[in-house]
């Protein structure tokens, strides 16, 4: 996926199909833990989160399942594409985050990976699993919005 701009943040990766599973309460930036060539493949900008959750472990922050190729003009001391990836927040945060997750059916989604200030950042959000209902609710919402905007309009247009 190319980068795009967006606000002074160059976007690596959306993790898009995080807002149609889960119910995101609050957003919290994190940093990451990152080797160098997994800086240039992100900087090549490639890198997936599709798959990936963060979760705490001994009062540390952890990201599993975010795939980041090898950079290809790397040598053999290349990164694993899918190893676990250490975050990094304030102590008083993974404490909050670490009681967050204790709660039943809650998780921490990786939403976008991007850029700030020439550090990698990672934006966490807080979530709950959507039921089937929920998704289908959520589709219905969608299109009854689309079909009100369209019939706006049209009615200015005419």
């Amino acid at each position: 996926m190319a980068k795009k701009k967006t606000g002074g943040k160059d976007t690596i990766a959306v993790n898009r199909r995080a807002r149609f599973d889960y119910d995101i309460t609050e957003t919290v930036e994190v940093g990451l833990s990152l080797t160098g060539t997994e800086v240039k493949s992100l900087r090549a900008g490639k890198a997936s989160i599709a798959e990936a959750f963060a979760t705490v472990r001994h009062g540390e922050l952890w990201l599993v399942g975010a795939h980041i190729p090898e950079y290809e003009f790397g040598n053999r001391q290349n990164h694993d594409p899918t190893r676990q990836r250490k975050l990094l927040a304030h102590r008083d945060e993974i404490t909050d985050l670490a009681r967050f997750t204790q709660e039943q059916g809650r998780t921490l989604v990786p939403m976008r990976l991007y850029w700030r200030d020439g550090k990698a950042k990672l934006l966490l959000g807080l979530a709950q699993g959507k039921t089937r209902h929920d998704k289908r609710a959520t589709l219905a919402e969608r299109d009854a919005q689309r079909q009100i905007d369209r019939a706006l309009r049209t009615r200015q247009r005419g």
